[in-house]
């Protein structure tokens, strides 16, 4: 019988008692920084030397505070995020849109246009993408497992598995989440320890993000063709025998209503927005770091469009309207970040906003929003407890003086190593953490404080380093046992966890190589951004 894995806590737990130990094992140090100039040019210089350790021992039952005040707005960020996305989500509204899309999609099987082509490609094309750029911008991963009982019958029903049904929405948004465009649980977070400008680099992530979603989507297309031609060749085969008799989804008890809230809300969205088109009526763009930026008017032609798609959205549905919301929060965060520098508080001060209008269009009393709010904040407060919990190792380690003898043993270690070698061999420690530590806004808590400056000694950028906690966080949680989401969608699809791993192994060599390939660049070629 398998030993049960230790809680996350646990693990970080025990993380914290060996910091600890090693605060009286490992000689206290320090780097200064001081300027030099090279052929005229002023360069930084980082000189290392051993001082006194402080030795920690009571400290270790101190660390969860400290390591929420240090961790502080990352978990506010967190928490309010969780709220706002549970108000949306008691709406059904997603569900809706899925299901409506599913229906176009059918719909053009018939026309001249799709007939050439195998239609349930384009389907299983489309799902795939709309939920991988749902982990890319916004970092779904627990809400996919509200979206398996809807697909994986549906998969079923066009001739496939429920390894299929699983692959569309929990892959998808994994290969999102690892391709990280604008993930604020990920990249924000990190770039954010690391000193570097709010989702810098983003072009070639988007580079990435379509490299790693050709991959992973190739893959189950050929995987879903040979199913649809053999369903027997399954892995799942027996236990697909609960979906096959099932029948719909309970989506079709879904009743479509507009409420005069829902006009309401519309009517002071609209008229906030062409306030602020008043205020804003130029948007000067600029990704990053990246050099040089235009002038348009990006809120105007925001305001414009959402005016036009909500009433036609309130026409049909409260829920279309809902999804409005959502849909324009994330353009408008694009926005936000490219064009005015938004950073982590103006994001989740979006997000709430999404939320309570989304509650107020329902008709929902103020405390029925309320009390939705306190059950996001409920259901993912685990997520904002272990980020402060892993900043408390952080504060351990800082506070005996040992992190910067660690950075130098670790550079002298590395000595050796060429650029790729040394960010290959971040990415496979950002991999083996993952396994453990299977929540992405605790590694970024964790490593990148250790990282983002043993980056600088060993003279590679930041954006590197980010990247390979990037990948390193995001392809193994679809295979980690200690992935909750992973094994709540495992057991609403019914489906063994060997067999799962069996089934995605080979996706993972492959998405892991390619990872790796994918890092050589940022250490190799100048990219923008980097």
């Amino acid at each position: 019988m398998l030993r049960k894995v230790p809680h996350t806590y646990v693990i970080i737990f025990y993380i914290i008692i060996i910091a600890a130990v090693m605060t009286w094992i490992i000689p206290g140090g320090r780097y200064i920084e001081r300027t030099e100039l090279v052929n005229g040019i002023e360069s930084k210089v980082y000189e290392f030397e051993y001082t006194q350790n402080v030795k920690q021992s009571w400290q270790v039952f101190a660390a969860l505070f400290r390591g929420f005040e240090k961790q502080a707005g990352i978990i506010v960020f967190i928490l309010m995020i969780g709220g706002a996305f549970w108000i949306m989500n008691s709406s059904k509204a997603i569900d809706v849109g899925i299901k409506s899309f599913l229906n176009i999609i059918a719909r053009a099987e018939h026309s001249r246009i799709f007939k050439p082509v195998d239609v349930n490609n384009i389907i299983l094309v489309f799902i795939m993408l709309m939920f991988s750029i749902f982990g890319a911008v916004f970092g779904m991963s627990e809400e996919t497992i509200a979206f398996v009982i809807i697909m994986v019958p549906l998969a079923i029903s066009m001739g496939y598995d429920s390894f299929t049904g699983v692959a569309i929405v929990f892959v998808g948004a994994g290969l999102g989440f690892a391709g990280a465009i604008l993930n604020p649980f990920t990249i924000g977070i990190a770039q954010d320890i690391a000193g570097l400008p709010l989702f810098s680099g983003i072009g070639y992530r988007m580079f990435c993000w379509i490299v790693i979603n050709t991959a992973g989507i190739t893959f189950i297309l050929i995987y879903a063709g040979r199913i649809r031609k053999l369903p027997k060749k399954s892995l799942v085969y027996n236990e697909d025998k609960y979906w096959r008799k099932r029948g719909e989804t309970d989506l079709n008890d879904i009743k479509y209503y507009t409420p005069v809230s829902a006009w309401i809300t519309y009517i002071l969205v609209t008229g906030g927005l062409a306030v602020f088109c008043v205020y804003y009526p130029l948007t000067s763009l600029k990704l990053g770091n990246y050099s040089g930026s235009f002038s348009i008017p990006l809120v105007p032609a925001l305001t414009c469009l959402f005016a036009a798609t909500g009433f036609l959205a309130l026409r049909k549905s409260v829920h279309f309207f809902i999804i409005s919301l959502l849909v324009f929060t994330i353009l408008f965060l694009i926005a936000g970040v490219i064009g005015y520098s938004w950073q982590i508080m103006e994001i989740a001060s979006l997000f709430f906003a999404m939320g309570i209008l989304s509650g107020v269009a329902l008709n929902n009393p103020a405390n029925r929003i309320v009390g939705l709010f306190l059950e996001g904040v409920r259901d993912i407060l685990p997520a904002a407890l272990v980020v402060g919990l892993a900043g408390g190792i952080i504060e351990i380690l800082r506070s005996g003086q040992i992190v910067d003898t660690i950075l130098y043993g670790l550079s002298r270690s590395m000595e050796g190593f060429g650029k790729v070698e040394s960010v290959g061999m971040m990415y496979v420690i950002q991999t083996v953490l993952n396994l453990i530590i299977p929540s992405g806004s605790a590694k970024a808590a964790l490593t990148m404080p250790i990282m983002a400056p043993f980056s600088d000694l060993i003279n590679i950028s930041r954006q590197a380093t980010v990247m390979a906690y990037q990948f390193g966080d995001g392809f193994t949680n679809m295979i980690t046992p200690t992935s909750g989401v992973l094994i709540g969608v495992l057991g609403v699809a019914r489906i063994p966890y060997e067999k799962w791993v069996r089934w995605i192994a080979p996706l993972m060599a492959i998405l892991i190589l390619l990872g790796f390939i994918l890092l050589i660049p940022t250490v190799t070629i100048r990219l923008k951004g980097f």
